[in-house]
């Protein structure tokens, strides 16, 4: 059995914010329905770095959040695809959208329309600033928000800000976020029965995981300091040049730091005025780097990281990209699945990242091309095939 084994999911989301939320509860064993418009469907069938596959509509972007979910093509602007959309509704349990929150009210499906349909569906409603307030209907991408949040504020050093994030944290925050919400949501109506409506705000979920960053400004009134690779709670912590590359090393303890000295050659440091103490060293750790990779350079960082992890000292290679998708721990803990797509050939798309002991949740279906299960579900829902020919003649599928 998987653990959300029984569950229908209406997934009319484009893009990675709402796909990788829908990822979330496919991979968990949900029957995700992707809702698509019938001439190109998602965005992100067409962004990739693949030309030839954008223009099969199976973009590199698309195949990344789409696995275990199938695909149906309704024109929701007219009367007919509303019908079977209400129809799907009825038999469901959550609707997730990530449209300005205007979209689905002038569409006559809104969440008041739906939950009078099905009283138990749990709505979730994905925006860049919320369904409410003055920023409610301004446009969002994951670079604005980024910006807003005061997220690539924080990035960077004195040479190189305001910075971006290498990949679209605030999308893919916002997702995890929709899809802790609605498990929430599905817990909740376990014991009381009752649907609801889920407002989630990419501007939202970013400002959280600034936690530590937005306390000492709140609680401590001291701004943020522009340090790059460094970590500002803790010295010597950060990255670190050695014989061959670079590495990270994370001597956030006291005990660290002193083992660390001790283990380059320097045992002195550990007495210094300058770097004696946890605070001193922050204040002084523009003098001490030099001193440390004085030493550190003489010997390859496979070395060092070797020697600090054996004598507890956090430390680690900084890998490429490819290097850290091959490297064995990944391998190990079952990261990917290989699946055959029609027209692409053979991939490997994560899995589901939380390891559950009973119900582990991994990828058994290939993204689905546009439309592939349009037939299938009009099926399901009682419609014959000179019905589904006809909706098709009218492009309403």
């Amino acid at each position: 059995m998987n653990l959300l084994e029984g569950i229908r999911v209406l997934d009319l989301t484009n893009v990675l914010s709402g796909p990788f939320a829908t990822l979330h509860l496919a991979l968990a064993g949900a029957d995700v329905i992707k809702i698509e418009n019938p001439t190109d469907g998602d965005l992100a069938r067409k962004l990739g770095c693949v030309p030839d596959f954008n223009k099969k509509l199976m973009g590199t972007s698309f195949l990344a959040q789409n696995a275990n979910k199938r695909s149906l093509t309704l024109n929701l602007k007219q009367p007919e695809a509303k019908e079977i959309f209400k129809k799907l509704v009825a038999k469901s349990d959550i609707v997730v959208e990530n449209f300005r929150p205007d979209v689905m009210k002038r569409l006559g499906l809104s969440y008041e329309v739906l939950s009078g349909i099905n009283p138990k569906l749990i709505y979730c409603g994905i925006s860049g600033f919320g369904q409410t307030g003055p920023d409610a209907l301004k446009p969002a991408y994951d670079q604005i928000i980024q910006g807003l949040s005061g997220e690539m504020a924080i990035n960077g050093d004195e040479r190189l800000h305001p910075l971006r994030a290498g990949f679209p944290i605030c999308d893919t925050v916002g997702g995890l976020n929709a899809a802790f919400a609605i498990m929430g949501a599905l817990y909740y109506r376990e014991r009381t029965g009752e649907g609801q409506f889920i407002d989630v705000a990419l501007l939202d979920s970013i400002m959280p995981l600034m936690g530590w960053v937005v306390a000492n400004w709140m609680i401590g009134q001291q701004h943020p300091v522009l340090m790059g690779n460094e970590n500002f709670t803790a010295a010597p912590s950060g990255v670190f040049r050695t014989k061959d590359c670079y590495i990270n090393i994370a001597a956030n303890k006291q005990e660290q730091w002193e083992a660390l000295a001790d283990l380059i050659g320097t045992p002195e440091l550990k007495t210094d005025p300058r770097f004696q103490e946890r605070d001193a060293r922050k204040k002084n750790r523009v003098e001490l780097t030099p001193l440390l990779e004085a030493k550190l350079t003489q010997r390859e960082g496979a070395f060092w990281v070797d020697e600090f992890n054996k004598n507890g000292i956090p430390a680690g290679l900084i890998l490429s990209l490819e290097e850290a998708l091959m490297q064995p721990q990944v391998t190990h803990r079952n990261a990917f699945n290989k699946v055959n797509v029609k027209g692409v050939g053979e991939l490997e798309l994560f899995n589901l990242t939380a390891k559950f002991s009973k119900t582990p949740g991994e990828v058994t279906a290939p993204p689905p091309l546009l439309g592939e299960h349009t037939d299938q579900l009009l099926e399901e829902l009682g419609y014959g095939a000179a019905e589904i020919s006809k909706l098709r003649e009218d492009k309403v599928i």
